[in-house]
């Protein structure tokens, strides 16, 4: 069931339940017979959805698909007609180099970039290796024990988390406060809700942020609030957005990617066995993970400055585009036999996006992601899914593609 509900004047596609459930059946059909078509999503924006491999990577580098947020939120008040869906895109947490354009996001970006150097990222393997081990200790004799563990609580949320939350200097106290706020935010839960949880962030972060201004510290964050280049330092709102935007990023795309990635290995046992007896095969397991099933769905907003073309249809100026990663990533016309995990498929993809807005975290999450298949599968060689596969569910989220939870046990 593709969740596809067309609205017969505008041939709207309605992104819902099943969308979220299952968005690779609707894009199969999306692409070979509307690449780019109208779509609502569930709390009631309209927008363009832009489906193929080679639009999507185009249009990620147009600079006629803006995401200034300033911009973003003027386009909502002419398209939303409810004050209250509004709420929802408060400017809070909006300020960060994801929502902007040269020559702010050139600045942002500079600031944050010299914490991510590829040395910088390196330098975390050690520490990366050892909190998976101390977890993988943890889930050890409770699955010898013959226990059902949920592998996102034990192992793909707490891994990113605490790395994420050492590097900014976040204290412990309110980590899983945080997890729960952020799929709060990113879900399409009811607004209020949503608005709670961005006041919650906000008013943390805000608090946070002062903390770590008043008493810089050896962390991220610390270096980060105090950033300056040629005199030019971040504003308050935006290190609070910039520290929101790395807690987010820099635990939601690693925690599906574990999740996603070990479901895909543990519904398709030959693959899994071609990994476990050539450890080598991991990095590019990866990127094949990200390639089948992405922790983004769909790439963040972005809105026309002017009217643009697209697979030959015309998107008018002013109007919020979709561009489907997921999608794009399981285009036929871009990779043989899409639907398939193939852990020796040598190939790019675009679930960290493409040009200037290509996730900065990328490195990190590739980096978590290796160390994790590599000590979940050396350590728990009988690691298999409990349950049935069919009655898994995913997150109520357009934008993030993860399960809410991802039972397992030893196989006797």
């Amino acid at each position: 069931m593709t969740s596809i509900a067309v609205d017969p004047a505008g041939q709207i596609i309605e992104l819902g339940d099943s969308f979220m459930a299952d968005p690779h059946a609707l894009y199969e059909l999306l692409r070979r017979e509307r690449p780019v078509t109208r779509a609502m999503l569930p709390q009631g924006l309209p927008a363009w959805l832009v489906t193929r491999y080679d639009d999507v990577r185009a249009a990620l580098v147009d600079p006629r698909l803006a995401k200034d947020s300033a911009g973003l939120h003027r386009v909502f008040d002419q398209v939303m007609d409810d004050e209250r869906e509004r709420v929802l895109f408060g400017r809070e947490l909006s300020s960060h180099m994801l929502n902007s354009d040269p020559p702010d996001h050139t600045r942002l970006r500079k600031l944050v970039s010299r914490a991510f150097t590829a040395r910088a990222i390196a330098r975390l393997r050690p520490r990366i290796e050892a909190v998976a081990a101390e977890l993988t200790e943890l889930m050890s004799a409770r699955l010898a024990a013959g226990e059902v563990l949920d592998l996102l609580d034990e192992f793909a949320f707490p891994l990113p988390m605490t790395v994420i939350c050492e590097i900014l200097g976040v204290p412990d106290e309110r980590r899983n406060d945080f997890r729960g706020w952020s799929n709060m935010l990113l879900s399409a839960a009811p607004v209020p809700q949503r608005t709670s949880a961005a006041m919650a962030i906000a008013e943390y972060l805000s608090a946070l942020v002062a903390d770590k201004r008043a008493r810089p510290r050896e962390d991220m964050l610390s270096t980060i609030v105090a950033a300056s280049e040629e005199a030019d330092q971040l504003s308050e709102a935006e290190a609070v957005a910039g520290a929101f935007l790395l807690l987010v990023a820099g635990h939601e795309t690693t925690v599906n990617l574990i999740g996603n990635g070990m479901l895909a290995l543990l519904r398709n046992p030959d693959q899994l066995a071609l990994l476990r007896a050539d450890p080598s095969l991991v990095p590019g397991a990866v990127e094949e993970f990200l390639r089948l099933d992405g922790s983004l769905n769909l790439a963040t907003m972005r809105f026309t400055t002017e009217p643009v073309t697209i697979a030959g249809t015309e998107i008018p100026a002013g109007e919020i585009v979709l561009l489907a990663l997921g999608s794009a990533n399981r285009d036929p016309a871009r990779y043989e036999r899409p639907d398939q995990l193939d852990v020796r498929r040598d190939t790019s993809n675009l679930a960290f996006g493409h040009g200037i807005h290509h996730c900065l975290g990328a490195p990190l999450a590739r980096l978590e992601g290796e160390i994790a298949f590599r000590v979940l599968l050396d350590r728990f060689p009988g690691l298999a899914l409990a349950g049935d596969p069919r009655e898994l569910t995913w997150r109520n989220s357009t934008l993030i593609r993860g399960l809410t939870r991802l039972p397992v046990r030893l196989a006797g």
